[in-house]
């Protein structure tokens, strides 16, 4: 198992939702999903950037992650995701 940590400014709530509608499916082709995520994360050390959404994503394994974020059948839900504001996505591992 290897985590991603995505981290979300938004400026277009509306790309984000429509983001969402169709997420799940996609991450669900790469065996991912979402582990957690809020809208209310805090930091509790140091002067961390807090963005306005934050999620852990799962994958089975770092190419399952790689296929997903790569795959061109995918591409317009990760333009919708990124329509939505600054979007950040760390692989864990």
């Amino acid at each position: 198992m290897i985590y991603a940590y995505a981290s979300l400014t938004l400026t277009n709530p509306d790309s984000l939702a429509a983001y969402r509608e169709k997420a799940a499916d996609a991450l669900n082709k790469y065996g991912g999903k979402v582990e957690a995520a809020t809208n209310a994360a805090r930091g509790i050390d140091g002067t961390p950037q807090i963005p306005d959404v934050v999620a852990l994503l799962s994958f089975p394994d770092a190419d399952s992650a790689m296929g997903w974020i790569n795959d061109p059948a995918l591409a317009e839900i990760h333009a919708l995701r990124r329509s939505a504001g600054g979007s950040d996505i760390v692989l864990l591992g």
